[in-house]
């Protein structure tokens, strides 16, 4: 099948896509219906050492032909039970905000179930904020039946400004099966300290900690009723036969009390215990902190550690994942650590750029094919068509930049790159994108200015079209700038056709604003259950 990487709504990218019953497990981690835009951060530049942020999604709903088409979708299906509920909501609910995000959730859920094996699972991480609707959708579209945990994440310690109410300090994550025999690898958790040190008192010749259990039967068994070596049973008998203890005694793993007149128990060791077997309630998993390795400037991005045990426990090694929320791509990220395969959707250029470059720069040899992405000029000038903002974004990143943020004016910016001064400086360039066809000297003119006005020795004028003469005579009257890497064009003009093709602009060394992605250990002979397995 093979890894693979969408850029796409995720509607239309299972419907055209993904096959029935094609997919092992689904985590999906969607916008929370926060009425919040969540920002990606980039680092900038010397002098200022301050943080700058694109939108990477805006989580704000409203109702409009889109919502009113996904109800559409769910009469004209056949899930009866989901019919009624999303009527129900809809009478509850009206034209708001929150049923505008239910109907976009609930035509996905239906694809999504459609997608996953009999033996497949979905968990969908959500917040209080509509966890309770998304609930009754999730039975409905699955069965109530199928429903088998409410997991309980602490996302974050203790808030201090919760005025009125409680610190809100958890997410929930539903975990449903598609049928009654669901891939379940059961997982585990250390034990607790104190828990080993008053359990596991005693300690044998070989200094290896243990503690005991009787070996009493919990009913009266008379053809268990036997004396082994001057030791004698609890009068309900032994809960085993006598060969059986006879080999627990060759093995060592029996205890046997000073007097006869005490009853032998069995020793259980603490270095065979494999832990223990984990709740529903995960306060062992810490956020992503500003220091952590991983974090990416993602605003949402998640621990691989949460994805780890997901993906562990519902999904064997070469089974298929599938992220239709990836963001940053934490769920590949952990699917390909793990040895699975994997697919992730998202529908912006930013997300699918992040996960590129995080799978290429933590895995050696990694394969994965990217789709939806232009991939030559034709399908790059229909993006530019169809969506100047994402052609925008898309560019940016083909250039080694960020992109800006969308709000507000963008007073003649469209991205950003950054780049090594001398005396191993940071420093930004700017960067203008046109995707119309009407171009003019004016324009690179205003890039120019900005240039100036922002103080950047460098920028980029890029553009679907060809320049004119004027254009280019304009970009030629800004100086070459002499650095300890070479004599480069302050201002350029780059086309697209020539970007389509592998030309790059002539600057200095560049520097990825985004943290580079940590080297990871792959676990290709992981084994089933044995998260956590140590103690």
């Amino acid at each position: 099948m093979g890894n693979r990487l969408y850029y796409g709504d995720n509607l239309d990218v299972l419907r055209e896509h993904v096959r029935d019953e094609s997919v092992d497990l689904v985590y999906l981690d969607p916008p929370f219906n926060s009425n919040t835009g969540y920002n990606l951060l980039f680092a900038t530049a010397a002098p200022s050492r301050v943080e700058a942020s694109i939108e990477a999604f805006d989580d704000t709903w409203t109702w409009g032909e889109a919502s009113r088409n996904a109800l559409l979708d769910i009469d004209g299906g056949t899930n009866r039970q989901l019919q009624v509920m999303m009527r129900a909501m809809h009478d509850a609910l009206g034209d708001s905000p929150l049923m505008a995000y239910l109907a976009m959730m609930a035509v996905r859920l239906v694809e999504l179930h459609r997608v996953l094996k009999e033996t497949g699972s979905l968990y969908l991480h959500c917040d209080p904020t509509a966890s309770h609707y998304l609930k009754l959708v999730l039975d409905a579209v699955f069965g109530a039946d199928r429903y088998k945990n409410e997991v309980v994440w602490k996302r974050t310690s203790a808030h201090g400004d919760a005025s009125v109410g409680y610190g809100d300090v958890t997410d929930t994550i539903f975990f449903y099966a598609k049928s009654d025999k669901p891939v379940w690898n059961r997982q585990f958790v250390p034990l607790d300290e104190k828990h080993v040190a008053a359990k596991y008192a005693s300690v044998d010749e070989n200094g290896r900690r243990y503690t005991t259990r009787d070996l009493r039967s919990p009913s009266p068994r008379p053809n268990l009723t036997y004396e082994y070596k001057g030791y004698r049973p609890h009068p309900n008998g032994w809960s085993i036969s006598r060969e059986l203890m006879a080999e627990y005694d060759r093995k060592g793993l029996l205890y046997f009390p000073r007097s006869v007149e005490g009853r032998i128990r069995m020793k259980l060791f603490l270095d065979e215990r494999r832990g223990k077997p984990l709740q529903n309630l995960w306060d062992d998993i810490p956020p992503l902190n500003s220091q952590a390795q991983e974090r990416l400037g993602y605003p949402t991005q998640k621990p691989r550690a949460l994805l780890e045990r997901i993906i562990a426990a519902s999904s064997n090694p070469g089974d298929v994942v599938l992220d239709p929320f990836c963001g940053c791509g934490t769920a590949v990220d952990a699917a390909q650590k793990l040895g699975r395969q994997w697919i992730g959707i998202d529908v912006t250029h930013i997300a699918i750029g992040m996960i590129e470059n995080r799978m290429r720069e933590g895995y050696d040899d990694i394969v994965f094919d990217t789709i939806g992405v232009p991939k030559d000029l034709a399908s790059a000038e229909r993006l530019a068509a169809d969506d100047p903002h994402q052609f925008q974004q898309w560019v940016s990143w083909q250039v080694g930049g960020y992109p800006r943020d969308k709000k507000g004016g963008d007073k003649g910016v469209d991205g950003w790159f950054n780049y090594l001064a001398e005396g191993a400086r940071i420093e930004t360039g700017v960067i203008s994108v046109k995707a119309g066809d009407s171009v003019n000297p004016t324009m690179v003119r205003d890039l120019g200015r900005v240039m100036q006005r922002d103080r950047h020795r460098f920028g980029l004028f890029i553009m679907k079209t060809l320049p004119t003469r004027g254009m280019r005579e304009e970009a030629a009257s800004h100086p070459t700038i002499e650095t300890e890497f070479g004599r480069f064009p302050a201002l350029q003009i780059v086309t697209l056709a020539e970007l389509m093709h592998g030309h790059r602009p002539k600057l200095p060394p560049l520097i990825s604003p985004v943290k580079k992605a940590a080297r990871v250990e792959t676990r290709k002979s992981h084994q089933p259950g044995a998260q956590g397995s140590l103690l």
